[in-house]
């Protein structure tokens, strides 16, 4: 058997590639959409993509099962279970030259076969309603026993699929509640499965899809459920498990409701990457006074933009935070994209905007090329920047607030003195019920959210001053206040 984990590390998701090397066909779990990098892979392992299926429909990145199957006619394998809000629309309708998707619907106890590897489906829902995992057994090895469980949003090492995602992302009113209760079922019958099954979850840590993920790819059925505190939980009772699964679960991405929206509808078929052409220091300038577009700036020094940037530019530097940045604060997906970035990171950039829905991308300015436009007198704007030994002296003006751009649990967990709380995650949907009137002194933990979200405020028209600080140092300042 052949068994492959393809990981983005940007969004902590990992895909499936899982095949029998006997007969050359292969099966491809929750791939993201832009599909030659499966198709290289399979290329090089000496096997053909013959199938594709998921565990759910996904929140966080367009799903490329649609590319695969109006591209290559690809056979899918879809969940049917769940409630009729949330099936797979797209999977239902012709294909969009015309045609029949062909496709296999899946519930409870399904089996189906690539080449000697036999697929079990599970259903497991509580994450979604029609959340499937997917028991592998190596049939052409010999194996009457599953090696492993594709465990998709279900089970994560040390963690759980957080159930809140239909109500905080999707706008389900009151589905909160009833899917962590389904999701104490699913956890009973997880306890039933063998302890040597191997654990395959679809994330990894620094993924928004459960809170306290664990960075190791992979476990075993027996290691979570000695050591997953949220397994630990389900095993108490079922109120016990509901509280501890809802507590502290960070705000959702913005575009996680746009997500569910197109994995559930059908993601625009991509066909090909789009092509940004790089820009020149004169159109650079006209770009500028273009209110339609929207540059973005991925320059890795933060100080940088804020004393030099293009007006109205947003800051979502070329890290492992730039899905997550653009995601939270870019709210329409067609608008036009130019980017401010290295030639060398541009294929890199327009994969992450892509994968989770941004395929407008026009242009590109190298890092260079923006010297050069400020040497030239190009339009510029700056953000004044502070540590937290100067918020004090600021706030006594009575013309500024404080805006902590946390999650809510952290600024629970203690905040300045009459701070406002607003999750960068979410900045566009709490921005309208900020002050105006007021000059915001933007914070975080390290100061890499308040960055972004900074240059967001600021492209809205709002003073701001940008606190590049630990907010444990204006702990330690509290500390020695008191001590004094």
């Amino acid at each position: 058997m052949l068994f492959r984990q393809i990981f983005d590390e940007k969004l902590a998701q990992y895909a499936y590639l899982i095949g029998c090397q006997e007969t050359g066909e292969a099966l491809l779990v929750d791939p993201e959409r832009d599909i030659d990098q499966y198709l290289d892979l399979a290329e090089e392992e000496g096997v053909e993509i013959v199938a594709v299926t998921e565990t759910h429909i996904h929140a966080d990145f367009l799903s490329g099962a649609r590319e695969f199957a109006e591209r290559f006619d690809t056979k899918l394998y879809l969940s049917d279970e769940g409630d009729e809000n949330w099936k797979y629309e797209w999977a239902q309708e012709p294909k969009v030259n015309g045609g029949a998707y062909d496709v296999e619907w899946l519930y409870d106890g399904d089996t189906f076969h690539i080449g000697n590897i036999e697929i079990t489906a599970l259903h497991t829902p509580g994450h979604t309603p029609e959340h499937l995992s997917f028991l592998v057994t190596d049939k052409g090895g010999g194996a009457e026993e599953s090696m492993g469980i594709v465990t998709g949003d279900f089970v994560f090492v040390g963690d759980l699929g957080r159930p809140d995602l239909l109500e905080s992302a999707a706008k389900v009113e009151g589905a909160m509640e009833p899917s962590a209760r389904t999701l104490y079922n699913s956890v009973q019958d997880f306890l039933n499965l063998p302890d040597y099954l191997q654990v395959w979850p679809a994330h990894g840590a620094g993924s928004a899809c459960g809170k306290a993920l664990g960075a190791v790819p992979q476990s075993t059925i027996g290691y979570e459920k000695q050591f997953n505190p949220m397994i630990d939980a389900a095993r108490k009772d079922e109120d016990t498990f509901v509280d501890a699964i809802l507590e502290d679960q960070p705000e959702p991405q913005i575009y996680f409701a746009r997500m569910k929206r197109d994995n559930k509808k059908g993601a625009p078929v991509l066909g090909q990457l789009p092509s940004p052409r790089e820009l020149t220091v004169r159109e650079l300038k006209n770009l500028a006074q273009d209110d339609e577009a929207l540059i973005v700036d991925t320059r890795l020094d933060r100080s940088a933009y804020m004393a030099h940037h293009i007006p109205g530019s947003l800051y979502a530097p070329m890290d492992n935070t730039f899905n997550t940045v653009v995601g939270s604060l870019v709210e329409d997906e067609t608008t036009p994209i130019y980017l401010i970035v290295d030639e060398e990171d541009v294929d890199e950039a327009v994969r992450d905007l892509v994968r989770i829905g941004y395929d407008n991308v026009k242009g590109f300015a190298e890092i260079d090329t923006l010297q050069r436009y400020f040497l030239d007198d190009g339009p510029v704007d700056a953000i004044e920047e502070i540590t937290f030994e100067e918020v004090e002296a600021l706030r006594q003006s009575g013309d500024t607030e404080v805006l902590d751009v946390r999650y809510r649990s952290e600024f629970e967990e203690g905040h300045v003195d009459g701070a406002l709380n607003a999750s960068y995650t979410r900045m566009p949907e709490y921005e309208t019920d900020l002050p105006t009137d007021k000059t915001l002194l933007v914070h975080c933990a390290s100061g890499r959210r308040a960055a972004a979200a900074s240059a967001f405020l600021r492209r809205t028209g709002r003073d701001v001053v940008y606190i590049n600080d630990d907010f444990e140092h204006y702990e330690a300042l509290q500390q020695e206040a008191v001590a004094a």
